[in-house]
């Protein structure tokens, strides 16, 4: 008898299936090594997979969903409490297969090539930014031993250009300092490459564009959420959807009595982090924009700069999902801000 449910689950070179008739009793049981899996499912009817949403996980779930299976991804933390005992793949794999038929699961959309490539341009970005941080951070340092001191900030690499150049310095710590400067310009050409990368599609998708309208969401976040959010629909409300990214405070309750603590950070890290450095900006020009100023200088008035700041991470994520499932501008919806 053929599955109707199967339970995939994912590595690099070799996969464990466990599939489930109607009736819930177990009729499959295999290992499939990575080029034999397409050839598998390729022969089996049309059924529910479900899979953890790791690596990998959108890549065959395109596959699969174009041999005509339903696939649906699964966070890995919610498959985990369906894991019996012990932990091998076909233990993994029965859970997976048990935990997608919950009613109350929750899945992740399969996101598309195009998505995965917008987010790849971002990810690279990311890593760049990091290693250019780490590079300055290094020949200020370094120059520091020296009695060369520049201020702080990636602006200021002129200045650390300057004193390498000018300073008093033996040799070998001039020829070191070149080098990282080098690494520096040719990492700062690179960054520059992908954000034009980056405002050519911002450019050209108009949802993009309208995200654009709100305050502390610029061209990176904006993309980001495109490429990140497939469907808006998926989350009830734009609570949901600030909780999926990690921007609400952590619950912790018992016998009716609820203590809430600092926020979840669940969800997408590089999303809530974007929001964050948005939500900073806006609470440090907050005078600038009349529509947020008497909302969040009431707050300040009560609370500490940080957490209005993710107060109004918060608030900007509410605002995104209203957008993206409403339609319109920031400019053009009066959505209760102030």
């Amino acid at each position: 008898m053929h599955p109707t449910i199967i339970g995939l689950d994912l590595a690099k070179h070799v996969f464990q299936a466990h599939g489930v008739d109607a009736a819930g009793k177990a009729v499959l049981r295999k290992k499939l090594r990575r080029s034999e899996l397409i050839a598998f499912f390729a022969k089996l009817p049309s059924c529910v997979v479900g899979i953890e949403a790791c690596g990998t996980a959108h890549y065959w779930g395109r596959e699969l969903t174009a041999l005509g299976h339903q696939v649906k991804l699964m966070p890995a933390a919610y498959v985990k409490p369906y894991v019996k005992r012990g932990k091998n793949d076909e233990v993994d794999a029965e859970a997976i297969c048990e935990a997608v038929t919950r009613p109350t699961m929750r899945f992740v959309p399969v996101k598309s090539a195009e998505q995965q490539s917008i987010l790849m341009r971002h990810r690279t970005r990311d890593l760049f930014v990091r290693q250019r941080t780490m590079l300055v951070n290094s020949l200020r340092g370094q120059l520091a031993e020296f009695g060369l001191i520049a201020p702080k900030g990636v602006w200021r690499v002129p200045e650390l250009e300057a004193l390498a150049q000018e300073g008093e310095l033996p040799e070998p710590a001039r020829a070191c300092a070149e080098l990282l400067l080098m690494q520096i310009e040719d990492l700062q050409s690179k960054i520059k490459a992908i954000e034009r990368t980056i405002l050519a599609r911002h450019r050209a998708n108009e949802l993009s564009l309208r995200l654009a309208t709100i305050p502390g969401v610029g061209i990176i976040t904006a993309t980001a959420l495109v490429a990140t959010v497939a469907n808006a629909s998926a989350f009830k409300s734009g609570r949901h959807f600030a909780a999926w990214i990690g921007l609400v405070p952590r619950q912790n309750g018992s016998g009716g009595k609820m203590t809430l603590g600092g926020i979840s950070k669940k969800g997408e890290p590089y999303l809530r982090r974007l929001l964050v450095l948005g939500a900073t900006a806006v609470v440090r020009y907050v005078r600038n924009k009349p529509e947020l100023a008497g909302w969040v200088n009431a707050l300040l008035a009560r609370r500490p700069a940080r957490v209005v700041t993710v107060a109004v991470a918060n608030k900007l994520a509410r605002i995104v999902w209203a957008i993206m499932q409403r339609g319109g501008t920031f400019r053009e919806r009066p959505f209760g801000i102030a």
